[in-house]
């Protein structure tokens, strides 16, 4: 898998994440085959948070399963979010930095290469979290920092405050999923709902600061609806394309998801919150392939996006 080094930082990182949102039940030689198979398809980056499995419970279990050597730390990157808690969302300081204790201890490492801020907390004082993140950073316990699920002027009111880069933005996308990049595509169409921009342009703005765009959920058909793959019912077209572009490459139709992503110019990573290896291996296939527009632009409108 190629790699790249993400704007704002000097990380050297791959273009699919190993999201860990669904191993609280798994035993330690699950996981460990989860990430041995990431990790020999080139995977380096897993992605965690604190309310994963409840209380960082997937944390606590990636760190019961999974130990680093010295060395071996460093070859890896390690991200995690903070700020849902039960019923409520919170960037406090106080509460940034007691999670990220929490999550160290639970994870058994000394620092997060990265901390995204989860959904965004309309609460949110920026002077607090510019004043967590400079106590993190210098203890060292924190090496880089982003947002997730935020629009561009949430992202501007918390640069007005911090002083670190906000180098990351992990957001939802997928063929079907994409309303951040299909309004872009009908904008200024008043009858189509898709030129509806739901998110004030997040795509452009992250290519114009410098902003590694992470897709969350790139095999859902919505918000945790189930996948696209193989559902001939609903998305019969897209995953005739799927199939037949996925066999002209020499991949699956699920690498053929994660190229759609990939291939576009913004240099997205794609993070899969899947628990099978095999998952992973076919992902991390896809992530090497570049797709014609062609290619790209049949994908798109088999999933019902269009082209006005």
């Amino acid at each position: 898998m190629k790699t790249f080094t993400p704007p704002q930082t000097s990380l050297e990182a791959s273009r699919v994440i190993l999201g860990l949102m669904r191993i609280a039940e798994l035993d330690d030689k699950e996981i460990q085959d989860l990430v041995g198979a990431a990790r020999d398809s080139g995977i380096n980056f897993f992605d965690h948070a604190d309310v994963y499995g409840g209380n960082h419970g997937c944390e606590r279990r990636f760190g019961d399963a999974i130990t680093f050597a010295p060395a071996d730390r460093e070859s890896v990157i390690i991200q995690s979010k903070v700020g849902i808690r039960d019923g409520f969302w919170d960037f406090s300081k106080e509460h940034i930095l007691e999670s990220v204790d929490e999550s160290l201890a639970a994870l058994r490492v000394d620092y997060l290469d990265i901390l995204l801020l989860h959904r965004p907390d309309t609460l949110v004082e920026p002077d607090e979290v510019a004043a967590a993140f400079d106590s993190l950073q210098k203890s060292g316990k924190v090496r880089n920092f982003g947002v997730s699920n935020q629009t561009p002027p949430q992202v501007e009111l918390l640069k007005r405050s911090v002083s670190q880069p906000l180098a990351f933005n992990q957001v939802q996308l997928s063929i079907t999923h994409a309303p951040l990049i299909a309004a872009g595509i009908s904008a200024n169409m008043a009858a189509l709902d898709q030129s509806i921009d739901r998110d004030n342009g997040i795509l452009d703005y992250a290519r114009l600061n410098d902003i590694t765009l992470q897709a969350w959920s790139p095999f859902q058909k919505g918000f945790f609806d189930g996948v696209f793959i193989g559902d001939r019912e609903n998305y019969g077209p897209l995953n005739d394309a799927l199939d037949e572009i996925a066999a002209t490459h020499g991949v699956t139709p699920t690498g053929i998801a994660v190229a759609w992503i990939t291939t576009h110019p913004a240099t997205m990573q794609v993070v899969l919150g899947t628990t099978k290896p095999s998952r992973v291996i076919e992902s991390a296939a896809g992530s090497d392939i570049h797709l014609s527009r062609e290619e790209w632009y049949r994908l798109f409108t088999a999933a019902g996006h269009l082209l006005p």
